[in-house]
C-alpha cells in the first residue's frame, strides 16, 4: 500500500457473488478478467471456494492479472457462545480463510456477524436485541479472534456492522466499539449498510479515527430505503429491489467519506462492494464497476488504485 493513501479496490459481491457456487453468479474466471477492464489491481475473496482455494493456483491467476488480495471474509455469531462447538463453528471457516488469506498477502480479515432473522421468510430466528451476557461473549469471541488471527497469521480483524444484525445502528456500532479491544478489533467501515442502519459514516470517522482499519464503500438508494423500513423488508428483499445504488446516486455522499479518510493520515484500502446478487445479466457488473472507480478516483487527492 502507499504511504497516507486511500487504496481503491473491488469484490466479487460487485459482481453479483454472495455465495461459493451459484448458476446466478458471474463465473469467476470472467470476474478477475472484467477487474482488470475495469481498472483495479485489488480484490477481496469473497465467499469461499468462489474462487480457487488451493494458493499455488489462486496465486497464478491473480499474478497473470497483476491483481493482489487485500482480504478475506468470515461470518461469526459469537454471540450465540464462544466455548464449545460455539467457537468450533465459527473458528474453522475463519481459519480456512485465514490461512488462505495470508498464504496470498493479504492483510485483513473481515468478519461479518449473524443476522437475527431469516434472510428468506422474514422471520425472526432470535431476538433483535443482545442482553449483557450476549454482548460479552460478543466482544470476547471477536477479541479472541482478533488476537489469533494477528498472532497466527499476522491478519487484521476488520469487523463489519450489517443489516438484519444485532449490531447496525450507530448506538450497537458504538458499544460495539466500547466494549471490544482496539489491539485486536477494529471496524470496516462499510458505508452502505452504516446508512441502511441510520449510522453515519463521517460521525464515525470523526469519532473514531483510530478503530477505521478498512472501508467498504457503496451507496443507499434513500427512497428505497424508506420503502424497506415501511415494509420492514429483510436485507435480502431489500437488496433485489435495488436497495444498493452506483455512485453518486446515493448516500452517504462519499466525497465527504473519502475526505474524512484522508484525513486519517495512514494507508487504508476502500473497497467497493456494491451488493447486486442476483445478476440477471452478466454484462451488468462491469460498466459500473468502471464508472464507480472513476468517479471514487475523482473525490480524494491521495485516492488510487
Amino acid at each position: 500500500m502507499s504511504e497516507n493513501n486511500l487504496i481503491i479496490g473491488t469484490a466479487p459481491d460487485s459482481w453479483g457473488v454472495w455465495f461459493a457456487d451459484d448458476e446466478k453468479q458471474t463465473p469467476w474466471q470472467r470476474f478477475l478478467d472484467e477487474v482488470v477492464e475495469a481498472g483495479y489491481k485489488t480484490i477481496e475473496l469473497g465467499p469461499y471456494g468462489y474462487l480457487p482455494t488451493d494458493p499455488a493456483r489462486l496465486a497464478d491467476e491473480l499474478a497473470q492479472r497483476g491483481l493482489s488480495i487485500s482480504a478475506g471474509t468470515v461470518f461469526t455469531a459469537f454471540h450465540r457462545g464462544i466455548t464449545g462447538d460455539a467457537w468450533e463453528q465459527a473458528w474453522q471457516p475463519a481459519r480456512q480463510v485465514a490461512e488462505l488469506t495470508a498464504a496470498l498477502g493479504g492483510e485483513h480479515i473481515v468478519v461479518i456477524p449473524a443476522m437475527w432473522r431469516d434472510d428468506v421468510t422474514g422471520e425472526a430466528v432470535e431476538s433483535g436485541t443482545l442482553d449483557a451476557a450476549a454482548w460479552a461473549d460478543l466482544a470476547g469471541g471477536h477479541d479472541r479472534l482478533g488476537r489469533i488471527l494477528a498472532e497466527e497469521y499476522g491478519l487484521k480483524q476488520q469487523f463489519h456492522s450489517h443489516a438484519d444484525s444485532h449490531v447496525c445502528a450507530q448506538p450497537e456500532i458504538e458499544r460495539f466499539l466500547e466494549v471490544t479491544d482496539p489491539a485486536f478489533t477494529t471496524l470496516c467501515l462499510d458505508t452502505g449498510h452504516a446508512e441502511y442502519g441510520g449510522a453515519s459514516s463521517v460521525d464515525l470517522i470523526r469519532k473514531y479515527p483510530e478503530r477505521i482499519g478498512y472501508l467498504h464503500l457503496k451507496q443507499i438508494n434513500p427512497d428505497i430505503l424508506a420503502t424497506v423500513r415501511e415494509q420492514d423488508m429483510t436485507w435480502a428483499a431489500a437488496n433485489i429491489a435495488g436497495v444498493m445504488c452506483e455512485p453518486p446516486s446515493g448516500l452517504p455522499d462519499l466525497r465527504q467519506v473519502i475526505d474524512e479518510v484522508e484525513k486519517l493520515g495512514r494507508p487504508i484500502y476502500g473497497i467497493v462492494e456494491q451488493d447486486m446478487y442476483p445478476v440477471k445479466d452478466f454484462s451488468v457488473p462491469l460498466p459500473i464497476a468502471t464508472r464507480t472507480r472513476d468517479y471514487l478516483l475523482s473525490c480524494g487527492s491521495r485516492t488510487c488504485v
